[in-house]
């Protein structure tokens, strides 16, 4: 136990324990609930450190749990606080089984109803309720009277009410239901029945009053009596506290047993320079992926066929050699003089003998090599049987 600067101030931890507010445990303080080392204290200027044994009513004050956030739809003629002199109702007393030690974040009148935070951590509350936090509350209104948009414009601007400043509201006409009109109402403070307030001083009753949300927290569709837990993973997020997120497994096929930077870190390896040209797998060449890079050298292409050289063939195809004996080179009878064969040519003759075929003088060669070409006569392949056998 410290009275210097280490530590934080027993109000503080009390708070922060779920116990009370500040507010509270500096009053339980003062009646000598609160004991620190076996000593009853009186004033809470008192830091004090984790070594400090603390108790409360004489039981141990237990380490603190982490901060949690519910939402509860409070119903109409509930006393939103601990106890109440006149003996009404509160929301504890209603409050679902199961739940911790919890505190209400602000208030709402007993006459209104909708959402309400509870928490059990006393430092959240503090700073939920603060101004500073500039969370809008939204609320459902009803009222007496059928109002038109420029009578809410005082609302809008801000008024004074008993030397009470009160900030500009937002305020929208929804609809007008006989004799009352629901408005939406939104504000960043929270003043002891300021809407009603605010209202009458406009001439307009609140018979109904709904809070809708809490900055980013909703009522959605919760009934009344109910409560909802908002997760932890929410409650940071909204409350602006980011965390670290894990670094993910690099699962690349491949990966299993690397070691180094990229293995523990998940990185990916470093990019090839710019033009720098990928490998390539050996794959079996087609005539269809040769032809780009041939016509880019000037040259034809070569494609086996079964087509002998037909119309509609691949240009350049070679026609079908013979089957069967004799070393003669010969052209398929129905290729001659068809679309494609050169004006004027003739079919080439057979040779006797196994000898080599000759083409008649001034005719293309029936190899159907490109246009463009004009080649000698083609050889034979020697005598014993063509290359096919």
């Amino acid at each position: 136990m410290t009275d210097t600067k280490d530590g934080e101030r027993i109000a503080k931890v009390l708070s922060r324990a779920g116990i009370a507010s500040r507010r509270d445990a500096e009053r339980m303080i003062e009646l000598g609930r609160i004991a620190v080392n076996g000593r009853t204290i009186d004033s809470p200027a008192l830091n004090v450190t984790p070594a400090d044994r603390i108790t409360v009513d004489g039981q141990p004050l237990a380490p603190p749990e982490p901060a949690r956030l519910w939402l509860y739809y409070k119903p109409e003629g509930l006393v939103t606080s601990a106890s109440d002199e006149k003996g009404r109702d509160t929301v504890f007393d209603h409050l679902p089984e199961g739940l911790p030690r919890v505190m209400p974040v602000g208030r709402l009148d007993l006459n209104s109803e909708g959402l309400l935070l509870l928490t059990n951590d006393g430092e959240l509350k503090r700073r939920l309720e603060l101004p500073s936090t500039g969370w809008l509350r939204k609320y459902r209104v009803r009222v007496k009277g059928n109002p038109t948009d420029p009578d809410l414009e005082p609302l809008r601007k801000g008024i004074t009410l008993d030397g009470e400043n009160f900030q500009p509201m937002t305020v929208t006409l929804d609809r007008v239901q006989g004799a009352n009109a629901w408005l939406t109402v939104g504000l960043r403070e929270g003043r002891n029945r300021e809407i009603r307030r605010a209202m009458s001083a406009i001439g307009l009753t609140v018979n109904r009053l709904i809070r809708i949300s809490y900055g980013p927290f909703r009522l959605n569709e919760l009934q009344p009596g109910e409560v909802e837990e908002i997760r932890p993973r929410v409650l940071r997020d909204q409350l602006g506290e980011a965390t670290t997120p894990e670094p993910r497994p690099d699962t690349r096929k491949g990966d299993a047993g690397k070691t180094g930077t990229a293995a523990k870190t998940g990185r990916r390896p470093t990019a090839a320079p710019k033009g720098a040209r990928p490998p390539r797998a050996a794959l079996p060449e087609t005539a269809i992926d040769a032809a780009p890079r041939a016509r880019d050298k000037g040259r034809p292409v070569k494609a086996a066929t079964p087509t002998g050289g037909k119309a509609g063939a691949t240009p350049g195809a070679r026609p079908p050699r013979p089957q069967g004996g004799g070393g003669a080179s010969k052209t398929a009878g129905p290729t001659a003089g068809k679309a494609g064969a050169a004006p004027g040519a003739r079919p080439p003759r057979p040779q006797g003998g196994g000898g080599a075929g000759k083409t008649a003088p001034g005719a293309r060669a029936p190899s159907g090599r490109g246009a463009g070409t004009a080649p000698g006569p083609r050889k034979t392949p020697p005598k014993g049987g063509p290359r096919g056998r």
